[in-house]
Parts: structure tokens; sequence; C-alpha cells
């Protein structure tokens, strides 16, 4: 191990602590460069970092080219500043251990800290290994041209996710027999894009496209571009631009795989998120290149002019898949195909599988306990407990009580022996909501539990070793409970292993006619009317709705317009008044403001200024210097719509 502290009596308390737990410490360091050559000649298994070092450089900057080399590394920092804390959870650490530490504490991260990267470590391979085998079956399968493309695509979307992929051979003035694109409309469903669409969507001849719109990077360089980067380089592919403007992409992996007739098949991976693409995802393809290229290689170029769009989804298709009730057989439940919500599917996908901590992120209402269900039913643990604890209704004085039990006799009231909530979830899950609530004093014991796996019953002698498959869920930004010293730190990293954020209602708005739909059939039956839908009218005052209590406040809504409704449509909504919406507002602003809420602000108040204009000479991208692109793509980010500033 390398320790990475300025400080010489913790550094040195710290070397005595793993010499003596039998740990080799390869040595001290004090700066970052000091780091930098002593990883170089001894390349540690492990690095134990504080983030405040001397020197220019943090243990933040050494933590980012620690996590390029695969390197695992834990923080060491009594420092918990809300903007600190964000910059390092972005580097992936393998635990967070606060100053002062005890011993213990030390050597159960560190162990926890070993089992993750191994972990990783394997995990990664049996994902690549599952992957291979199932682009080997698809080589063996007897499909159309485009359609086993298709089926790559969602080979790979597991690991690698997409709203919109196209990929071919860019062929110069063939374009369309060697190219396919598919637009992602649902969680297992994909709409076929040929050329002549392209074409019509662009408002191009097909001489103009294959001139102008080349869908492929001719260098043949494996490159993602993420955000700000992606919007630099729209300006020089029209293809691009257009994947920009028209499908509202921000975000592009661009792989090529080098075929042994000397030609270049790519793949141009594009995603809504702007930060989608990171290096790892280039590392898998790499791996994946030779499945990939049996597969391209093993149809002849004189097929793909022959193949139809059979597998084609006509719109009114697309319409009627919008109003079901389910997106896929796992997520029963859950309305919608939003981008959003589609990406929360392939993270449930992704972790349910395993024994990872999960923590759920997102506004009251938006259904975080039914995405906790859906882990779990997802998971090996399925037939075991999900146990369900809200940390908000527990009294402070019986809440170590309620999740360890007691003894009888162990205090006064405890006239029987009681079986706490960890051990009823014992081989199953245990889903901590509102886990923001919790008080500090119990977040120590719940950190210790989590650690050394098992628990201690007031009053007991023994301890008690505990399976439990650990989900949290909160509606606050724990950063800043962490940063006001409201939360432990080392509890944070701890669960925000694999952090699954849910959208509120407002950023998906396409979703709102589905589950307004779903409302109204589950209130038919209550009851007993024959509600058909919404007026146009009530649609539109839904989409322009800001939604504090998300669905919550839907379903509720939709409860009483079905019990007022005179016919068979909906044609009013009883939505808040400006009055109380503006209330509402002022109650806001009396609290501070974060930085995101003021540049909301800020940006609202200049397109209002400038009648809504963002392009041209006194738009609002000049007044506040900024390309128009970025403009735009903050606006997204930051959920400013059209009914914003007009």
């Amino acid at each position: 191990m390398l320790i990475v502290e300025d400080q010489f009596v913790e550094a040195n308390d710290l070397q005595i602590m793993l010499r003596k737990a039998g740990y080799e410490v390869t040595g001290i360091a004090r700066s970052v460069m000091i780091a930098q050559e002593m990883i170089k000649k001894e390349r540690p298994d492990l690095v134990l970092l504080d983030i405040f070092l001397k020197g220019k450089l943090t243990g933040i900057d050494l933590a980012r080219q620690l996590k390029e080399e695969n390197m695992a590394f834990i923080f060491l920092s009594a420092n918990s500043n809300e903007e600190i804390l964000s910059q390092a959870k972005t580097t992936e650490p393998y635990g967070f251990i606060v100053k002062p530490f005890r011993e213990k504490d030390l050597l159960v991260t560190l162990e926890i800290a070993r089992y993750r990267h191994d972990h990783s470590r394997q995990a990664q391979y049996r994902r690549e290994a599952e992957l291979i085998s199932q682009l080997e079956k698809t080589k063996m399968d007897d499909l159309p041209w485009k359609e086993k493309l298709l089926q790559i695509g969602k080979i790979i979307q597991q690991e690698i996710p997409f709203d919109y992929l196209a990929m071919g051979f860019d062929h110069s003035g063939k374009m369309e027999e060697h190219a396919a694109s598919f637009l992602r409309i649902g969680f297992n469903e994909y709409q076929a894009i040929g050329i002549k669409e392209l074409l019509t969507i662009a408002g191009k001849t097909i001489d103009q496209f294959n001139k102008d719109y080349a869908l492929f990077d001719p260098e043949g360089v494996a490159s993602f571009y993420n955000g700000e980067a992606f919007e630099k380089i729209i300006q020089q592919s029209l293809f691009k631009k257009l994947a920009w403007e028209r499908f509202h992409m921000n975000a592009l992996l661009s792989f090529p795989l080098r075929m042994e007739n000397g030609g270049i098949f790519s793949f141009c991976f594009y995603s809504r998120k702007p930060d989608a693409y990171y290096s790892d995802h280039i590392v898998l393809l790499n791996h994946l290149q030779p499945v990939l290229k049996r597969n391209i290689e093993q149809k002849p170029a004189a097929e793909y002019s022959r193949v139809k769009s059979e597998f084609q989804v006509t719109k009114d298709e697309r319409l009627n898949r919008n109003k079901a009730d389910t997106n896929d057989p796992g997520f029963e439940g859950i309305i919608g195909n939003s981008h959003l919500l589609l990406n929360v599917f392939d993270l449930i996908r992704q972790v349910a599988p395993s024994d990872t901590s999960v923590l759920i992120l997102g506004e009251s209402g938006t259904g975080k306990e039914r995405i906790a269900d859906l882990i779990h039913d997802l998971s090996p643990r399925k037939n075991k407990p999900l146990v369900k604890i809200n940390c908000t209704t527990l009294p402070s004085t019986l809440i170590e009580s309620e999740l360890f039990g007691h003894e009888k006799g162990s205090f006064t009231g405890a006239l029987d022996r009681r079986i706490g909530k960890f051990e009823k979830a014992d081989k199953g899950t245990i889903f901590l909501d509102e886990i923001g609530e919790m008080p500090l004093d119990l977040q120590v014991k719940l950190l210790r539990v989590l650690q050394e796996k098992y628990i201690e019953r007031i009053g007991a002698k023994d301890i008690t070793r505990v399976d439990v498959r650990i989900i949290a869920a909160t509606n606050r930004k724990l950063e800043k409970e962490v940063a006001e010293g409201r939360f432990r730190l080392d509890l944070y990293y701890r669960l925000n292993v694999f952090p699954i954020e849910i959208p509120p209602l407002r950023e998906r708005t396409e979703d709102i006619p589905a589950l307004a739909n779903h409302f109204i059939r589950h209130n038919n039956r209550k009851a007993g009317k024959t509600i058909t839908g919404l007026s146009d009218r009530v649609l539109k005052m839904m989409s322009s709705y800001h939604w504090p209590g998300n669905i919550r406040e839907l379903e509720n809504l939709i409860e009483r317009s079905v019990l007022l409704a005179r016919g068979n449509i909906i044609e009013d909504i009883s939505l808040p008044s400006k009055h109380n919406h503006e209330d509402s507002q002022l109650a806001q602003s009396a609290r501070a403001k974060t930085i995101f809420e003021n540049e909301r602000d800020h940006i609202i108040s200049i397109l209002k200024k400038c009648d809504g204009r963002i392009w041209g000479p006194g738009g609002a991208a000049e007044i506040l210097n900024l390309p128009p692109t970025t403009l735009r793509s903050r606006m997204k980010k930051l959920g400013i719509q059209k009914e914003s500033y007009s």
C-alpha cells in the first residue's frame, strides 16, 4: 500500500496500524508529484489518499489518474465540503475514511475496498464473457442483415447505453446499401430509420447526403464526446448536427472495426444524456472486437440491398405501445417510455442480479419504493424477505430497537424479546426509505452493520450474523446533508455504491398521457365509470404544469377528475392556481438557492428580456456570451422549457 498524506503524524500512525495488521507499506508520499513517481516504481495494490495535499495538485487530481489506471484507492479526509464531496464522488473511490477513525474502521474499510476491487474486475470479466456468448449465438442465427444489426445493438445496449445507434460500412455512394440506424422508443423497442427516412428528415437528396452527411468518422478512430465536446463536433458534421437537432442527442461514442478486407465498419452510439460515455466503454468494445468482426463478416455485401425493413415500427404502433401499462416483463407497474425512464430501467437491469448496495435518489412522489421493489424482484433474493423501513416514521427512542431488536428486560418496557428488521431481512433485502432522516448516532451503528455484517440486539451478550442487501432511498441532497454535518461522509460512500436517480415528472412530460390513461382505467374500475381519455386542452395544461408532487400528485388529480367528470372525456382538471404557485415560489425563494437554481433563474430572466430568442443578434446566447448550442444544452439540463419564459 501507498500512503499519500502530508501530515507526518497521521501518516506515521497509519503506517504503524497497517504494518501491525500485516500489510506492506511501500512508502509515504507528501504530494501528488511524489506519489506519481512512487506509483510508477512500486505499482501498489491500493492507495490511501488524503484530499488536501501540499502543492498545486490535490488528492482528487491523483484519484482521476488512479481511476484511469484501474488502481484501487480510498480517500482519507476530515473535510466534508459539498463541492469537494461532489468532485471526489466522480472519481469512484473504493471507500472513504473520516478522520479521526478507529483502527478497526480502517481495517474493515480496507477489506471492503479489496473485495470491491477484485469483485468489480471479476464482475467485468463475467459481463464481457456473457456479451461474447450472446454475440456468438447471434452469429449462428439466420436473420436478415439489418435485423441482425439490431440484435447486436440490443446485446451491446446492456453495457453501453444509447438512444440512437447508426452502424454500417462507410462506402461513399453506397450508404443506402451499407448502413442502418435505430432509434430507441421503448425498453426493448427500436425504430429502424433508413437512409430514405434520414433524407426526408434532413430535406436532402441522396447525392447531397453522400457528399455532406457522412454517418461515420472517416479517420476511423475510437472516441467519445460528451456535453460541450459533442456540441463542438456537431459543427464539423452535418449528420451529427442532425442527430442533435432532430433526435436531441447530447453525447456520441464512435467505434470503428477494421475488417480483414481493409474496410471499416463503424458503430456510432448516441445518447440524450450529456455525460453518457467514458473510456471504459471503448475498452469493452476493444475486447468484443473479434466476435463483432465475425458477426459482420458473415453477411455478404450483396445481401444488404435486398433487406426489407419489415420490423420497422409505424407511428400508430408507437402510440399504441406508449399506452401500454408495462415496458418489459420485468418492469410491471412502471409507466412510460421517456429516455430518462429508460435509463433507470437500464440501471435496474444492471444492478439487480448482484448484491451491490443501491441508493435511490429522487423527489417525493417519483416512485422510489416501486424501484426498490423491482430491484428485489429481479434479484436472486426475490424469494426471500423484502423488509421496508421508513426512517421518518420511527421515533428516535425506538429506532435502534426496530432495526436491531432487543432482549427481554434490556430497558424499561422491554417485556419480551424482539427480533429487529435486519434479522428479519436475513438472506433477503432491507429497504431504508428516507435514509437522510436517520439520526447521527444511529448512522454510526448502521455503518458498522454494513461493514462488519453482524448486529447486536440491545441487551444481548452475543452478536448475530446477518446477510442483507441494502437499498436506501432519500429525497434529500445527501452531499448537502454531509456538508452541513447531518449525514456521515463514510456512510454516504458506503451506501452510494450504485446510485439511481429517478427523474421528476416535469422532466419526463412525454410520459404524462400514458400515466394519466393508466390512472383513468384504474379509477374507472373503482368508481364504476367509463372515462375514455383527456381533452387536448387538459393534456396541454398537464404538460405545462410543474408537478411538485410528481406522480403521486398526478394520481390524486386524476382520481378527483374521474369522480367529477360528467361525460366520457375529462374536460377540466383542477390544477393548483397561479396564485398558489406564486406562493410556493415565494416559499422557495425564502431559502438559500443552489448554484443550479440561481443559474436557471438568471437564464430565464435573460430569455424573457429577449422575448424567448436564443439565436442571432440580441439573442440570449449573445447576451450570455455562450454558443447557442451550449445554451440549449444548459437549458435542457436545468429543465428550462418554453413555458418558463414565454
